[in-house]
């Protein structure tokens, strides 16, 4: 390997084995006129080449904050970032300058917005704006630029995409930009890719187009894949392994399978029995009692403690580490083993 793969983060490469993506025990506050929200407490996880990590938990759990300082583009300030690293193929990026940042970003790790709308711009059209990444980070002429953009939304499959390359958001369904947005992150075949609530507010039968999408463009270019989501049945078909998130923690980690059949976090068994069920129709939805924490007054011990039905005094007082309940699989709960028993127990119809 020369010198300049060792230094150039476009030449980086991962050693057998190692993780493309390591966040390792980060920290983020938000310092306001009202008081300093702690936004993300000490979250930890890694994604493989090829492999699909599920963020989930409800508004407000730290999953986007923890996106956005993985791509640079927190808002510093409010936002501080206090402790941890984020290493892509072994190297910290937040030790890296902004224009090592900027080479990585776009190129190497790439996001995908959930408002497309909103993260498109309104006033030029769609193959502009695909072009564009051609142009800046390739140097091509406008003519090829624009070409590769139609080659772009032929690949997300847009139908009549030479005839419709002219064309600007507004012109297209929700369904039809969120796939422009997934071309634009899939511009520079990038190693990584980060879906912030990629179906949001698309309906059912459109959501599983683009999932379907995503994961099959994830397939045949071996990516990583972030999802980030409060939709359980969003990554059920998809996730390789799930992050819970609660409070700016992570509180459970499984492989897909795992959690779905027996989940060891109260939160997560809550989150899961919260799922609309065919075989329960007619019956109340179940719902988590309670609000999620001020980010500003996080409760003392387990975040989770005014909610759970677990909870016991130690739960009061005592922040709980991120067990491993059994070999590959962690809970942040002083009870994890009597959950999962209880969760395994009621999946197999005991009480």
């Amino acid at each position: 390997m020369s010198t300049n793969q060792l230094t150039d983060p476009q030449h980086a490469e991962t050693l057998p084995g190692a993780p493309l993506l390591e966040v390792d025990d980060l920290y983020v506050e938000f310092r306001t006129r009202d008081g300093v929200a702690k936004a993300i407490n000490g979250v930890s996880y890694s994604v493989n080449a090829g492999e699909t990590l599920a963020v989930l938990g409800e508004s407000g759990s730290g999953k986007s904050v923890t996106a956005q300082t993985v791509m640079g583009i927190l808002d510093m300030p409010p936002g501080v970032i206090t402790g941890g690293e984020v290493r892509f193929h072994g190297r910290d990026m937040l030790k890296m300058s902004r224009e090592e940042r900027r080479r990585i970003r776009g190129r190497k790790i790439a996001m995908i917005f959930q408002d497309a709308l909103s993260a498109l711009n309104p006033v030029y059209s769609v193959g502009f704006q695909l072009a564009e990444m051609f142009r800046v980070h390739e140097g091509m002429s406008r003519r090829d630029a624009k070409a590769k953009a139609v080659e772009l939304m032929d690949l997300v499959r847009i139908p009549a995409a030479k005839e419709r390359v002219n064309d600007y958001p507004h012109q297209f369904s929700g369904g039809m930009r969120q796939r422009i947005m997934i071309a634009m992150a899939m511009a520079l075949d990038p190693e990584l890719i980060i879906a912030d609530e990629p179906t949001t507010a698309l309906d059912v039968t459109v959501q599983a187009q683009v999932m379907d999408l995503l994961a099959e463009l994830q397939r045949e270019r071996h990516m990583g894949l972030i999802l980030i989501t409060h939709d359980l049945g969003v990554v059920a078909d998809v996730a390789d392994k799930i992050a819970v998130m609660y409070a700016g923690r992570i509180v459970e980690e499984a492989s897909v399978h795992e959690l779905y059949a027996s989940p060891a976090h109260p939160y997560t068994e809550g989150l899961l029995a919260s799922i609309p069920r065919l075989d329960l129709k007619g019956q109340e939805l179940y719902a988590i009692k309670g609000l999620p924490p001020n980010l500003m007054r996080i409760p003392p011990g387990c975040a989770f403690n005014p909610r759970c039905p677990y909870a016991q005094d130690v739960c009061r007082t005592d922040v709980p580490p991120l067990y491993e309940v059994v070999p590959g699989r962690h809970s942040a709960c002083h009870f994890a083993g009597q959950v999962l028993e209880h969760s395994a127990n009621t999946k197999n119809g005991g009480s």
